[in-house]
């Protein structure tokens, strides 16, 4: 099947989704099957509206520089497809879309919406006629994908959390009257990036002395007397909690914290403040110091701390989306099946989309301690071999370089 590609990315960024991004790329010029390589522009939205770039334009070198650079640098969007048996318009427009620039493999980089969209677009594609190879490349730092051991971006967020958890604690212990610390990391449903936390104790001691996941009930008087218990003990206690912990009725803690009426665009509601509602609820009830920490995007962002095994297997993802998609693949997910961990030893297998999209793959009970305020050693088994090694990065004045595109838009008719 000859035909343009077009690839686009969705969804929150991570620290190494733009590595996929280069696996494509590079990938899919070794084919000559791919008559030209574009990539939309703010995901979806911007394949819609034709703000579709020439990556045949891009200097190669700044191809390469996509391996280290953090964020999304095609532009993201968080865009819910309707279902087409209800609302068909953006689905002709899509295909009009393709018709009109020759694009017969769609390649698209994102995490549970995003392999949603994927899906229904390999249906209407099928349903219609039109002949496209569709094909996901999976992303989330939530690593909460179905079908797939573990999802590209995440080894890299959970290294940054060992690593700054680590560095909280040892700053936590310098003082001798002690204090609380109460850090808050991202993580709506699953508690995978959460758990990564526990990793500097369990390996020497010395990390967060509690951790909570949003795959348990959250009690807040529960939650004060493990804390005073902590502080009795060692005099400091430093403490990870999810952003969508709840209580048992279900109701988000950050939600104890004030008015969290706003919801997103799909329809979620807007978290954030757990942990200063909760270093406030520690100092009037255990009367110490509390300090809150919540780190927010920069968990997502920090690529100069990057996983190795990360960025290579995110690069990897996007090269085999695309020798699948050439094969004669459509409505999968490259998902990684892992064969050991010691070795540690990963397959890459095309998934069913059907089986994925909108489905949450939740921090197993195995790895949660029994009065849920921790995490077990056998995690480790699990996160060690995603975390272990460091990337390299390039430097200029002082600052790892990022790619900078020049983002020429395709204008087919002038072709």
């Amino acid at each position: 099947m000859k035909g343009a590609l077009l690839f686009a990315q969705s969804g929150g960024p991570t620290a190494v989704i733009n590595s996929s991004a280069c696996g494509v790329f590079q990938e899919a010029k070794k084919h000559p099957e791919i008559t030209n390589i574009y990539a939309g522009l703010y995901g979806i939205d911007g394949v819609l509206s034709g703000n579709i770039i020439d990556i045949n334009k891009e200097d190669d070198e700044q191809i390469e520089l996509l391996k280290q650079t953090p964020s999304s640098a095609l532009g993201s969007c968080r865009k819910k497809m309707p279902d087409y048996k209800k609302d068909e318009a953006p689905y002709k427009a899509l295909i009009e879309v393709f018709k009109k620039y020759g694009v017969r493999y769609f390649i698209y980089n994102g995490g549970n919406d995003s392999m949603d969209t994927c899906n229904k677009v390999a249906k209407y594609c099928k349903l219609v006629g039109y002949e496209c190879a569709v094909v996901g490349v999976p992303k989330t730092v939530d690593n909460d994908l179905a079908s797939t051991d573990h999802c590209p971006g995440f080894g890299s967020v959970a290294k940054y959390i060992a690593t700054t958890i680590h560095e909280i604690a040892l700053d936590a212990h310098v003082f001798k009257n002690g204090r609380a610390v109460i850090v808050e990391i991202m993580g709506r449903d699953a508690g995978w990036i959460t758990a990564s936390a526990a990793v500097p104790e369990l390996l020497n001691g010395l990390g967060a002395d509690l951790v909570y996941v949003p795959e348990k009930p959250f009690d807040l008087d529960k939650f004060t007397q493990q804390v005073k218990e902590v502080l009795d003990k060692n005099y400091t206690c430093v403490v990870a909690v999810s952003e969508g912990i709840k209580d048992k009725d279900g109701k988000y803690i950050s939600e104890y914290a004030g008015d969290n009426s706003h919801k997103d665009s799909f329809n979620h509601v807007q978290l954030g403040d757990v942990c200063f509602f909760l270093a406030n609820h520690i100092t009037k009830h255990c009367g110490t110091k509390a300090r809150a920490i919540e780190l927010s995007i920069v968990q997502r962002a920090a690529a100069h701390l990057a996983s190795v095994s990360d960025r290579e297997e995110a690069y990897n993802c996007g090269a085999e989306a695309v020798k699948h998609a050439v094969n004669g693949a459509n409505n999968v997910m490259i998902s990684m099946q892992r064969v050991s961990s010691n070795p540690y030893k990963i397959e890459y297998v095309p998934a069913d989309l059907d089986h994925i999209a909108n489905a949450v793959k939740e921090l197993p009970d195995e790895y949660i301690t029994e009065d849920c305020s921790g995490i077990k050693p056998a995690f480790l088994d699990y996160i060690l071999p995603l975390i272990e090694g460091e990337a390299p990065v390039q430097y200029k004045n002082g600052i790892p370089r990022a790619t900078v595109l020049k983002k020429v838009i395709v204008n087919p008719d002038n072709n």
